[in-house]
């Protein structure tokens, strides 16, 4: 036991003596060193690393020099010797490991500071080959950190560089010492690092088994995710909740109580429709509610979109979700602010309406950033038993690209309307349709077990809200199996339909279509929204 060791341990701190380095990412790393020496902690490092502590000014000892025996095979083989790792996982406290460390000459070392071959970046290079991504497999840094984890009563370990001001504070703080608190911390943050990054390459490797083309799913799926936050509950209040990713970087609260699990799934489904309309110059207001659309709206202002959005349904919006593609402005936010209303989203919430919204504490405001949605990341939904894992829907069809079916095309305006029922249809729940017109849904309906109830309960609602149906145009995210659907729009006023086609009936479908005149637009593409 090295003096002074036994007051230590009885404090839960161990004095930094003897750091290992040893990474890929440099960023940082110098300035980390110098804190190190400044308490007298010996450094000891690898070849590109010690290269580049020495040129920063720093004095290094090579691993070869520690452990007595030379670097070889290209590097392979360095860190991976009894002197490194014995130091490392020798228990303080337990003499007969003592005893062997000097027996065998092995000095402890009490900070492990490395990062892995940067096998993420390499294999999302286009064109990357197997023999590259091979190459970029971390041997001896996952070994490390895992060492220096288990033994975390006795090292502490550095994964990321975003800790170093952290830690050097606490060296600061305590005459080079490190808290056991703060090393239980890092061991945590260290085995997770391993184990995304073991997963990361048996995603990658099972995507890219055989000699053909790489395969978006592969032999295995693995995920590794960060908890960003505690939720009061899940989906009811008998379940636990909580919220892992990288959520918060794209939905930012601004104000208000705590996200609830449903807020959280809610906010998703409205970015996600928003995203729909990256290109409108006009504004865009959408409300929803249990994660589907309820109404949106288009115009010239904020205040203009919203009245068409709430008019489609004047009772849904109550403890439901709005957003909008502009930042809001002050009219908006007072004819928002009549009624009661969960969670608010927008692109931005300048000081004047930030201020006015502030009024109700327990509305959540959120500011949404559209660039940070990683658009291309898979889709997962839970089964019994396992993980459904899909590619993303990121397809919406230009009804002017669709094969039109009828003896009459679609005119130039119920092309725009049927381009902005394609848009919110995609996003209300199977089976769904929208009655729209250009700049706004008319009638929604949804979540039905068969294709024609949505089209009932649609005109039911509309006749009730005495919203006219006349002139409107219908979408419907899957196809028409029957007559039916066309005959109900006709009924209702539509001049338009867009749907995937595609069913065994089309051909009476089409001429139930033309009985009365309409236009109809066959995209080929259906989105299911279970």
């Amino acid at each position: 036991m090295r003096k002074g060791q036994e007051t230590e341990m009885d404090s839960d701190r161990i004095t930094i003596r003897r750091a290992l380095l040893g990474v890929s990412d440099k960023d940082g790393l110098a300035d980390f060193a110098r804190a190190l020496a400044r308490h007298g902690v010996e450094l000891i490092s690898t070849g590109g690393t010690r290269a580049s502590l020495e040129t920063a000014g720093l004095r290094v000892k090579a691993v070869e020099e520690f452990t007595g025996f030379p670097e070889m095979l290209d590097g392979r083989v360095k860190t991976l010797h009894p002197k490194i790792h014995g130091g490392i996982l020798g228990r303080r406290s337990v003499p007969s490991h003592q005893q062997q460390m000097k027996d065998h000459g092995i000095e402890p070392i009490d900070l492990v500071v490395v990062n892995f071959y940067p096998f993420e970046k390499t294999v999302a290079k286009p064109g990357v080959t197997r023999d590259d991504a091979i190459e970029n497999i971390d041997i001896g840094g996952p070994a490390l950190v895992r060492a220096a984890a288990k033994n975390y009563p006795d090292v502490a370990i550095v994964v990321d560089p975003a800790d170093y001001a952290a830690i050097t504070a606490e060296l600061d703080g305590n005459a080079g010492a490190v808290s056991l608190a703060t090393r239980w911390r890092l061991a945590r943050k260290a085995f997770a690092r391993v184990a995304a990054y073991d997963s990361a390459i048996a995603n990658w490797l099972g995507a890219n088994s055989g000699d053909g083309e790489p395969s978006v799913l592969g032999e295995t799926f693995s995920l590794t995710l960060e908890r960003e936050q505690k939720l009061r509950y899940g989906e009811n209040p008998h379940q636990e909740g909580a919220l892992y990713g990288s959520f918060l970087s794209i939905a930012e609260q601004l104000h208000g109580k705590e996200l609830s699990f449903n807020n959280v799934f809610d906010i998703s489904s409205a970015v996600n429709l928003m995203l729909e309309f990256a290109d409108e110059r006009q504004a865009i207001v959408a409300i929803l509610k249990h994660n589907t659309p309820c109404g949106v709206g288009l115009g010239a202002t904020l205040k203009a979109a919203w009245d068409k959005a709430f008019a489609t349904d004047p009772d849904s919006p109550f403890g439901g979700i709005i957003i909008s593609n502009r930042p809001w402005d002050i009219e908006f936010a007072r004819a928002v602010d009549e009624l009661f209303t969960e969670v608010l989203i927008g692109p931005n919430f300048p000081a004047e309406v930030l201020e006015f919204l502030k009024k109700k504490k327990n509305r959540r405001l959120m500011r949404f950033h559209p660039e940070a949605v990683p658009r291309g990341e898979l889709d997962l939904k839970k089964v019994v038993g396992g993980l459904l894992v899909q590619s993303p829907d990121l397809s919406i069809e230009d009804p002017r690209k669709g094969k039109i079916v009828t003896r009459r095309a679609p005119t130039g305006a119920e092309l725009r309307a049927l381009e902005f029922g394609i848009k919110v249809c995609k996003h209300i729940k199977s089976n769904a349709i929208a009655f729209v017109a250009e700049d706004r849904t008319l009638a929604i309906g949804g979540g039905a077990t068969s294709r024609i109830d949505p089209v009932y309960a649609a005109r039911e609602k509309a006749e009730r809200l005495k919203v006219s149906l006349a002139g409107s145009v219908l979408v419907s995210e899957a196809l028409f199996p029957f007559p039916d659907g066309p005959t109900l729009a006709a009924e209702a006023g539509a001049t338009a339909i867009a749907q995937p086609g595609g069913a065994v009936r089309d051909e009476e479908v089409i001429a139930a279509a033309d009985k009365y005149g309409l236009a109809m637009v066959f995209t080929g593409v259906r989105h299911f929204r279970h």
